[in-house]
């Protein structure tokens, strides 16, 4: 396994400022460290200040020394439920929370990362994890994943450039998947696939 946070870093990590995820102080071994683990970014733009990733937000909340992570979707660490996991998922309200503190971690990383600092489209984290980001929006808008003998929505790749496929057997749902994912910035359009006739989602990124 590898080590886990050290003192300071874990300093760094609680220490961040409310809100923007800001770090104060650090060296840059500790700062880099952080971004190693995917626990912060550090600002592409002057004075290229380092500020928690969504990871780093949940770490933060949960206040207490988080374990060694890639990216937030790494085993391990936090990961949105894109339905039909084999593996068993927590739920209940601790799992609210971590959904919650990651979706609000997101919205801060679209502030800080997207040219305009737009909040209401999708930042290029997601769109090189296209399948959970759209996971994330759709559990922490409330929606329920399949998984557990019970239906759910079911995010998937596809072939499509910047594009997932969003499965909800219900219809209703289906179209209320559709509705969080427009909100949350996604581009979406409705079709049947022409053997099963299943009718699914098709989500892509807004660019503007």
């Amino acid at each position: 396994m590898s080590r886990p946070l050290s003192a300071a870093q874990r300093r760094l990590v609680e220490g961040a400022e409310i809100g923007s995820g800001r770090l104060r102080g650090g060296t840059p071994a500790q700062l880099a460290a952080l971004v190693k683990r995917g626990l912060a970014f550090r600002h592409p733009r002057p004075p290229h200040d380092h500020f928690l990733t969504p990871a780093g937000h949940r770490a933060r909340e949960e206040d207490a020394a988080p374990g060694p992570v890639q990216a937030p979707d790494t085993a391990g660490v936090f990961a949105a439920r894109v339905g039909g996991e084999r593996s068993a998922v927590g739920s209940g309200p601790a799992r609210l929370r971590e959904v919650r503190g990651a979706w609000q971690g997101m919205l801060e990383l679209r502030r800080m990362t997207n040219p305009d600092g737009a909040t209401d489209r999708p930042c290029g984290w997601e769109r090189s994890h296209l399948v959970q980001a759209a996971a994330l929006a759709l559990e922490a808008a409330g929606h329920r994943p399949a998984g557990g003998g019970e239906d759910g929505y079911r995010v998937r790749e596809t072939p499509q450039p910047e594009a997932v496929a969003v499965y909800e057997a219900d219809g209703d749902a289906l179209r209320a998947c559709a509705a969080t994912l427009e909100g949350a910035g996604w581009q979406v359009g409705e079709y049947t696939e022409p053997r099963t006739r299943a009718r699914y989602l098709l989500a892509s990124p807004r660019r503007v």
